[in-house]
């Protein structure tokens, strides 16, 4: 059958008309597939929703238990009919509980990636190539420039900073769900024992991460109330980035700002928003990974979003793959 027949761009989002449902839409509709709890991709309001119970798990914690009419949650690799149309969801090593969708009918198979990354986290299961007729990628981090290093040596500069300058504390802006998490678990896995700071932003879904077996170790509220600035003195605080342009952010000595993300390859980028330690760590894949991922799946056919498409539009071409992009609306860079 034709590709577009069984998936299509619809205002709402990604439509499956066969198996009548939306992939990640931005605006309510009767059924909605979720590929993980980013705000840009899980919205509440729908009617119904499937997703990885984990996925429900965050859904709920961020937009309260009502968050749609009724839930279903499916197991990673399990198949599930939809009107005909077979859905399975696989581990896309986002954040926790991330998943691709395959979409299977008629003897034709969509892959819908939702946001991924290659890097090893140890905070979420790792990405699983799926061959597939047609795969649909992200390319957040789409041009050759972008290429991320190990996250182990981004965790070793901000130790090693820390270390030199033991009077000051280290304020690491990273986004709420998954980036804040990976990079507590980062330090730990470094070897840092001390307590970490968190803003109160981030404690249910921290909280969360501990209940699923993941160990980040000793948390602690980053307050200033019941003491005073010397109690951060040497600390790493970590928060939500927009946490550190408010008052906030002051109540800490001589703080060093950081910033976790795969932007702060770009140093204008990093400057302009007053980090003096930028850290490249990304929850995306890079130019390197999104190429060899797309050759992994085997797929004929690739249909990119929400990022610089048409680098890699290009790149598919000369390889020989059919490609277009879909420019989808409404997806943000929250988890990058």
């Amino acid at each position: 059958m034709r590709t577009s027949v069984l998936l299509h761009p619809r205002p709402e989002g990604l439509y499956c008309p066969p198996g009548d449902f939306f992939i990640d839409p931005v605006r309510p509709v009767n059924r909605a597939l979720i590929t993980h709890g980013h705000s840009d991709h899980a919205r509440s309001g729908h009617r119904s929703v499937l997703a990885t119970q984990q996925t429900l798990d965050i859904m709920g914690l961020r937009y309260g238990e009502d968050f749609a009419g009724t839930t279903q949650a499916a197991r990673l690799g399990e198949t599930i009919a939809l009107d005909g149309v077979s859905v399975s969801f696989h581990p896309a090593g986002h954040v926790l509980g991330s998943a691709q969708i395959a979409v299977e009918h008629q003897g034709t198979r969509i892959v819908a990636s939702g946001d991924y990354k290659r890097q090893r986290d140890a905070t979420c299961a790792p990405f699983e190539p799926i061959p597939c007729d047609v795969f649909i990628t992200e390319a957040t981090f789409g041009l050759p420039v972008f290429r991320h290093p190990p996250d182990t040596e981004e965790i070793a500069r901000l130790l090693k900073s820390a270390a030199q300058f033991p009077e000051r504390s280290h304020l690491v802006g990273a986004y709420a769900l998954g980036k804040a998490q990976r990079v507590m678990r980062l330090l730990r896995d470094a070897g840092y024992d001390r307590p970490l700071y968190i803003h109160g932003a981030l404690a249910k879904l921290s909280e969360y991460y501990q209940s699923q077996g993941i160990d980040l170790g000793t948390l602690e509220p980053a307050t200033v109330e019941s003491g005073g600035k010397d109690d951060f003195a040497g600390a790493i605080v970590v928060g939500p980035p927009s946490a550190f342009a408010d008052r906030w952010a002051r109540r800490f000595p001589d703080p060093i700002s950081c910033f976790a993300s795969g932007w702060m390859r770009i140093r204008q980028r990093a400057k302009q928003g007053g980090v003096e330690l930028p850290l490249i760590i990304s929850d995306h894949a890079d130019w390197d990974e999104l190429t060899a991922t797309i050759k992994e799946t085997g797929a004929e056919e690739v249909w990119v979003t929400h990022g610089r498409e048409e680098a890699l539009v290009r790149w598919c071409e000369l390889e020989g793959i059919v490609a277009k992009p879909l420019h989808l609306v409404g997806y943000e860079d929250e988890g990058d």
